[in-house]
């Protein structure tokens, strides 16, 4: 049964429920630090694939919703851009919810494991900083300032293509933003990112049914383009997730998952008052998944896991928890 389980449930199941938190990439950070993208966050969100992430899961129709709690600082004497001022003592908290379908393709693509996602967003951010600076003279007009918005982000499309052989899973993705969320240049607070991006990237996942043991990791890049609101092109960026746990039983597996984000290129374009403004963080934290049957014909996952965030530069840092609730099309019994 143990052996059934890793198969059918860590392969299939667990896989599925941390992937739809890509869309989280382009949401999530402008509105978790209340910022846009200038203000040293990027379209990708570091953490976003988790254990699992490259192993194939069952065809059909699965559906994923993801709360997530995000809190970050960047200490008083930091700037960083909102439109054509500069901020100073910059804090961010929001509380999410992501939500989305996911169709996986029976037929083989090129030999591997076709799957689509189209995903959005909703929540609460809030925003405050300790004082703000114009842009060309450097006048202070006001010693602190906080906003809080409601709203919907953007929607996040995403493919993904993945081979199994034996214990080694191999993937290959692309995403990107569609830039309809709500996004004022002059906000602290926003849901939606201002500008289109794409992503692409490889993944690895190592899964040994006999001993319940997995790890995976997934690197990417991102191109960013231009914020017309604001006169402003992020950089390329480079990001790292990694995860690896052990299965107590049939139904839990705990781990430690973690990332590194890099900017490859400086920061462009009119807005960029600060130079290149190339950023970069680490994380680390732990992880507890559950796996459940939902009925005959569908299984059920939920999983939760934080970061801890340190070794930022022109950007945020702080802490972050994810919850995932995931329904996926059952393992079929025998296979």
């Amino acid at each position: 049964m143990r052996e059934w389980f890793i198969r059918k449930g860590a392969k299939v199941l667990l896989k599925w429920a941390v992937r739809p938190a890509v869309a989280l990439a382009a949401i999530a950070l402008s509105a978790s630090q209340a910022l846009a993208d200038e203000g040293g966050l990027s379209f990708w969100l570091p953490g976003t694939f988790g254990s699992f992430s490259a192993a194939p899961s069952e065809p059909g129709w699965s559906f994923a919703t993801i709360y997530l709690h995000s809190s970050a600082d960047a200490g008083a004497g930091k700037p960083f851009l909102r439109g054509g001022r500069v901020d100073l003592g910059v804090d961010g908290r929001a509380d999410l919810l992501l939500f989305g379908p996911t169709y996986t393709f029976e037929q083989p693509v090129w030999g591997g494991q076709a799957s689509f996602s189209l995903l959005g967003v909703g929540g609460r951010s809030v925003g405050s900083v300790g004082a703000t600076l114009t842009g060309p003279r450097g006048n202070e007009i006001s010693a602190h300032e906080s906003q809080s918005l409601t709203a919907f982000g953007d929607v996040i499309p995403q493919f993904t293509l993945k081979w199994n052989q034996g214990v080694n899973n191999y993937m290959g993705y692309v995403t990107g933003d569609i830039p309809v969320g709500s996004y004022d240049p002059d906000r602290l607070a926003n849901l939606g990112l201002g500008h289109s991006a794409i992503d692409g990237g490889i993944g690895y996942t190592y899964l040994d049914p006999s001993t319940g043991r997995e790890f995976s990791i997934v690197g990417g890049l991102t191109y960013n383009f231009e914020n017309t609101d604001t006169n402003y092109k992020n950089g390329i960026d480079s990001h790292i997730d990694w995860a690896a746990s052990q299965f107590l039983n049939e139904h839990v597996h705990i781990g430690l998952a973690g990332y590194a984000f890099q900017q490859l290129t400086g920061d462009s374009g009119e807005g960029a008052t600060l130079g290149d403004f190339k950023s970069r963080v680490f994380g680390i934290g732990p992880q507890v998944g559950y796996k459940f049957s939902a009925g005959d014909k569908t299984d059920g996952y939920v999983n939760l896991k934080g970061f801890y965030e340190f070794g930022a530069q022109n950007r945020p840092e702080g802490w972050n928890v994810w919850l995932t609730l995931a329904f996926t099309p059952a393992a079929k019994k025998g296979g």
